[in-house]
């Protein structure tokens, strides 16, 4: 069960969450949850009983010096409240790590916490791996099952269909029993997808002031993002293959947002690439096993 603290009264509380995992690509997503908790001064005030849903094999607890002493710190969900200052509006933060095993149990208990807190709005955050150039800006799709909350945020109703995250499983859950929700998600380049994706956080964080109509401390996301992509762009200097794919790449994007463009450019380039490196040997590629999808999970 949720171990609780004592939850003041709330002011139109919204609740923002994020998942560690196959949710995540880059960290993108649980960065900008922690950088939330430091800007807004987020105090926790319950936690989810890691017994109950992780595989300690798995995500294993860690072991930390605090006060002179040496503890086991044990991975959980924690839920943080922050007041927005100068907002009428109250934050619950949720930084989690998606769970091994009972999800529906899982999701039940967080849901049940929002209830109680008067949730109006549950968004959640994602981030997965795409086949686009880290050299332009990272793109964010928002969706929503609420066909309301899709009119009222000039974003499109969820279509997609397909294998889903714990961020999917809640999403979907919070509307079945008439919360309203939203998700968020940020495209990383396959290429470059290793945490930190300060770039990717960035463009979150845009989308979270534009569903909230405020303004968010951007901290060192801006500077981060700068040298990111410089790193990136070191990288690929050194490699031809790649350069030559991050090119084609540059292009896909560049035609797709012309007005009489197919938004499936890239993903015809992609296929051609694909083709040449096949048949001219090993080249740039997502890495083992290839990129987990996209992951709309809404």
């Amino acid at each position: 069960m949720i171990q609780f603290d004592d939850l003041p009264p709330l002011r139109r509380p919204v609740m923002i969450a994020a998942f560690e995992g196959w949710n995540d690509a880059g960290e993108a997503a649980t960065d900008l949850v922690s950088h939330l908790s430091e800007a807004w001064d987020a105090e926790p005030v319950a936690a989810i009983d890691p017994e109950e849903y992780y595989d300690f094999q798995v995500t294993r607890p860690r072991v930390v010096s605090q006060g002179g002493e040496r503890l086991v710190t044990w991975p959980t969900t924690r839920i943080l409240h922050a007041t927005l200052h100068g907002e009428d509006r109250d934050v619950l933060l949720v930084e989690g790590i998606e769970p091994s095993v009972r999800w529906r149990a899982f999701t039940e208990e967080l849901l049940d916490l929002a209830e109680q807190a008067g949730v109006e709005l549950l968004i959640t955050l994602g981030a997965y791996l795409a086949p686009i150039p880290h050299t332009r800006p990272i793109g964010t799709d928002v969706s929503s099952e609420s066909s309301e909350l899709a009119h009222r945020f000039d974003i499109v109703p969820s279509s997609y269909e397909g294998p889903t995250g714990i961020v999917g499983v809640i999403a979907l859950a919070a509307e079945q029993i008439g919360m309203p929700a939203v998700s968020a998600w940020a495209a990383i380049p396959h290429y470059a997808g290793s945490a930190p994706s300060p770039k990717a956080s960035l463009a979150l964080l845009g989308r979270l002031e534009e569903l909230l109509d405020i303004t968010i401390p951007r901290g060192d996301f801006p500077e981060d993002a700068v040298a990111w992509q410089h790193g990136v762009d070191e990288l690929a200097s050194g490699d031809e293959d790649v350069a030559e794919y991050i090119s084609s790449l540059e292009e896909a994007q560049d035609t797709a947002e012309l007005p009489e463009a197919s938004g499936e450019a890239i993903a015809r380039e992609f296929e051609k690439f694909l083709r040449r490196r096949d048949s001219d040997g090993p080249g740039p590629g997502p890495g083992p096993g290839g990129p987990p999808g996209k992951d709309l999970g809404h």
